[in-house]
């Protein structure tokens, strides 16, 4: 369901959507998401089977829900939707993804490749659309040979990665240092060069 669409949903539809969503996101961080069932969010949440079918298939649906709507919600707060590209810009988005990923490795164990699929699938297609955006504000490159669609895969596949790659890594160095040294990588995939003084 897309933000507008939830927006016009009536106030009691919206609030046993939020319990249910709550009541997930509890249980997940209790006991991950394998061992979950819709039983198990139903009772939580205070509502019957047939209620949470309404609102979702099953329990792989919500997860792809919920994983969407939070990141959504980082690029949101941190108004990254709202601006055009800039260096700036592109390193703010470079350290939110590294903290989404290192939060969602942490409500599952890496063992769970299901939920890490699902993570990672919603988060590098909102990195897409959102270097989609960015681009279709710059000037086209004469001698570019490659299309906006093209490199905006680039780009997310190459975050998405670098991301991963950080927190297997322990979180080192930190954030705001890692977010600088890979910043070089992502602005060539974007045709950019950085120079540093």
């Amino acid at each position: 369901m897309l933000p507008n669409e939830i927006e016009n949903l009536d106030p009691r539809v919206k609030r046993t959507r939020q319990m249910i969503e709550k009541a997930f996101s509890d249980l997940i961080s209790d006991n991950g998401f394998q061992s979950l069932s819709v039983q198990h969010i139903t009772d939580r949440a205070g509502i019957n089977r047939a209620t949470f079918y309404a609102h979702f298939p099953d329990k792989y649906a919500l997860l792809d829900h919920a994983i969407r709507q939070d990141f959504r919600n980082e690029i949101d707060n941190r108004m990254l939707n709202a601006c055009q590209f800039s260096l700036s810009n592109l390193r703010i988005l470079v350290i939110t993804v590294c903290e989404f990923v290192d939060r969602a490795h942490g409500h599952c164990p890496v063992s769970e490749q299901q939920f890490q699929s699902l993570v990672e699938a919603q988060v590098r297609a909102q990195i897409h659309e959102l270097i989609s955006h960015w681009l279709d504000g710059m000037p086209v490159s004469e001698n570019s040979s490659q299309t906006r669609t093209q490199t905006a895969t680039a780009v997310s596949w190459a975050l998405y990665g670098l991301a991963t790659e950080w927190n297997r890594s322990k979180r080192v160095p930190p954030v705001d240092e890692y977010a600088e040294q890979v910043l070089p990588l992502l602005a060539a995939s974007l045709n950019l060069s950085i120079e540093f003084a």
